[in-house]
């Protein structure tokens, strides 16, 4: 009977987890708690939460505030389709991330999680084409890029670890460098050929920093040039801001980095502080206009039964009005700064092989082959969680990306912890 087995055991049962090999995992974690930047399993044992689960909660679990926002919402209005009807959590929202998103971002499309948001994306920028006459049926991305496990947003992934099963049913994808500061001109080239060759779309990217690759940096220069370049030949450039959106690269999101602005924005993870699954894809007034017609299927007919979902609306209001307040930003910018002082020290040891940071993202690469998913990379991963820190290294990157609530205590406590791990190596 169930009631005799703790739930690690009854969720062997029936649960099928993502990323997960059945037969060689471990036993699974049952979590209890979360309460700021910690949760607490079925034994009472603490973890600090130092990714803030897949850079999702940033303002720590359970915030008060976001809490109460969604609990004032349910009273009021739980849920209504988002077609043939509209709601003040969903206008409010929208009026206040278009203060905050690139001046040309004028329009709001509501999805409910990260891939679904680059869908819609993608789905966009193939019709916009699609809507002037021209059939254009290609993609240009990043090499290592990641952008979900939806078809599209797979397509447009470089990372063979999730998609070799499926290589032959994706859409026409050319993959190019990230521009760093010696390869520009390669990139570029490589780019124009891309252009020359194919009937190109859209050009999709994680500004600045490709989280499921490891953490890995860019250019802002350089991606600025490609973004000039792509839309001088009507390439919509779609910025992939799952990851890198609400502050954690040190700015409200990495393409404020920019000097160029990105047509399209998918944004995700933080928007709801982990509170409630929702997404969105802004779009300019040009990218809209195309869909304006008489004829109805020129529309964008794209819809998620729980788009704008009030309740995920109310927690994004109130995860907008934490985002720069006065308390999260020292936070925000202490974290940065504890960062740099790690980095600094970390970086001549003998087990490092490169180690960075921007805002709140912190990454160091080890001298180390091995695995993105294999024994060794295990090891690091069982060495943090049995020091109560959750951290999950992507093969020989380890990488931080803590809540913004985090203590100086506990950020320190991960540092001495990656420090142990170097020993391991």
């Amino acid at each position: 009977m169930t009631y005799n087995m703790n739930l690690s055991e009854r969720d062997k049962k029936h649960i099928w987890h993502p990323l997960t090999q059945h037969k060689t995992a471990k036993e699974l974690i049952a979590i209890v708690k979360a309460e700021g930047a910690s949760i607490w399993d079925e034994d009472g044992n603490e973890y600090i939460d130092g990714i803030a689960s897949w850079y999702t909660s940033m303002y720590g679990h359970g915030h008060p505030k976001i809490k109460a926002a969604i609990t004032k919402q349910m009273n009021t209005l739980d849920f209504v389709m988002f077609s043939g009807f509209t709601h003040k959590p969903a206008v409010a929202l929208s009026e206040s991330l278009i203060r905050i998103l690139p001046t040309n971002q004028q329009k709001i499309f509501f999805n409910d999680n990260g891939s679904t948001a680059v869908e819609a994306a993608i789905k966009m920028a193939l019709q916009y084409h699609s809507n002037a006459g021209e059939k254009r049926d290609t993609l240009i991305a990043f090499e290592d890029g990641f952008h979900g496990d939806t078809f599209g947003a797979m397509s447009a992934s470089g990372l063979a670890s999730y998609n070799a099963p499926f290589e032959d049913f994706l859409l026409n994808v050319i993959r190019i460098p990230t521009p760093q500061k010696h390869n520009l001109a390669e990139v570029l080239e490589k780019l124009e050929i891309a252009i020359a060759e194919n009937s190109c779309a859209a050009f999709i990217f994680e500004p600045l920093v490709q989280g499921a690759a490891g953490m890995k940096f860019h250019s802002a220069k350089g991606l600025d040039a490609l973004i000039t370049r792509c839309q001088t030949a009507d390439i919509l450039c779609i910025a992939d801001e799952i990851m890198t959106g609400f502050g954690k690269t040190g700015k409200n999101f990495a393409s404020d980095y920019l000097t160029q602005n990105p047509d399209i924005m998918c944004l995700g993870k933080a928007l709801t502080a982990g509170m409630f699954p929702l997404s969105i894809t802004s779009c300019s007034q040009a990218v809209f206009n195309r869909f304006l017609n008489d004829e109805i299927h020129k529309g964008f007919f794209h819809a998620h039964t729980f788009s704008a979902h009030p309740l995920g609306c109310a927690a994004a209001l109130e995860g907008l009005a934490l985002l720069n307040a006065s308390e999260i930003l020292t936070q925000r910018n202490s974290i940065a700064k504890s960062h740099e002082v790690f980095v600094e020290k970390i970086s001549n040891h003998l087990k490092v092989k490169a180690a960075r940071c921007i805002g709140v993202v912190l990454a160091i690469d080890l001298e180390v082959e091995m695995e993105r998913y294999g024994k060794l990379r295990d090891t690091l991963y069982q060495h943090f969680i049995s020091q109560g820190i959750v951290l999950r290294p992507l093969g020989n990157t380890i990488y931080v990306l803590p809540p913004y609530i985090i203590s100086a205590k506990q950020l320190q406590k991960i540092y001495d912890s990656i420090e142990e791990a170097l020993l391991l190596m």
